[in-house]
């Protein structure tokens, strides 16, 4: 867990170590160096490359484990769609009573708008938001740190462990619940099938319904409101949460004499794997 934290604040760190002479520049000049394409291009990329690289490499492990893709049942997909459909109006919810107890400065609001703001319109966002993020976070969190986090605890705490510090690696508490929520998720579901790739479209999925609420409906709605109250609107929610969870159980199943649920493939047994333990 603490090579995991490790490797966590490294990424941040390596990031911050540019981000923030630039936005103090940004600041004091009245310009948006901090937001230039080709500086957000080159940095993301070579922190990413540099993160994988190092975490990758201590594992001691080859690639088909420590980024496995094995075959699941593609039921998965919609009930993905149906889940975080039903979450996002209950996390809204979670994120309302947050915001009354720690109310959120309005420098965070402009920070967090610049994450869908691109030089290239909606097609821009989608591709950062929904490609490029969903991509590098997996390959972190669900790929080199879930490795050594499922050689090294039980399943439930290898998910926890992993929710938790994707939460913590967005630095901000009015995220929290949703990053945590979906850091739960993608951490059960790589436990249960052993597959990036399904991490990675869970990831753009929830993404892809946060762009779209943001820039065309304020609120994604999994189902026309209509003269339903809140009330109504929350138990519906909670409802189509249970349902696909239930449902993503039940088609991610192991059949008897798989692999043990929360090992990796390895021959070797549990092994040492120190890059994200």
């Amino acid at each position: 867990m603490m090579q995991a934290i490790h490797l966590v604040v490294l990424y941040i760190f390596i990031q911050s170590l540019v981000d923030f002479p630039l936005a103090l520049y940004d600041y004091y000049n009245d310009t948006e160096t901090l937001y230039n394409p080709f500086k957000k291009v080159v940095l993301g990329v070579g922190s990413l490359a540099f993160i994988l690289y190092y975490g990758y490499r201590h594992t001691g492990h080859p690639l088909r484990l420590v980024f496995p893709v094995r075959r699941f049942n593609y039921l998965v997909i919609p009930l993905l769609f149906l889940f975080f459909m039903g979450a996002h109006p209950l996390l809204n919810r979670v994120n309302e009573w947050v915001e009354k107890v720690l109310p959120p400065p309005l420098w965070f609001w402009e920070m967090f708008g610049r994450i869908f703001d691109n030089d290239f319109g909606m097609a821009g966002a989608f591709l950062k938001v929904v490609i490029v993020a969903p991509v590098a976070e997996e390959l972190i969190f669900r790929g080199v740190i879930m490795h050594g986090l499922m050689r090294n605890y039980k399943p439930a705490k290898a998910v926890f462990y992993s929710g938790l510090l994707f939460a913590l690696f967005h630095l901000n508490p009015w995220q929290f619940p949703a990053t945590f929520v979906l850091g739960l998720i993608l951490g059960w579901l790589m436990i249960r099938t052993r597959n990036i790739l399904l991490c990675m479209a869970g990831h753009a999925i929830n993404n892809l319904l946060v762009l779209l609420s943001v820039t065309y409906l304020g609120q994604v709605e999994p189902f026309p409101a209509g003269n339903l109250g809140k009330g109504a609107i929350l138990l519906i929610s909670l409802a189509l949460v249970l349902l696909s969870v239930a449902l993503m159980a039940a088609v991610t199943a192991r059949r008897h004499g798989g692999v043990p649920a929360g090992r990796p493939d390895n021959p070797n047994g549990r092994g040492d794997s120190p890059a994200g333990n």
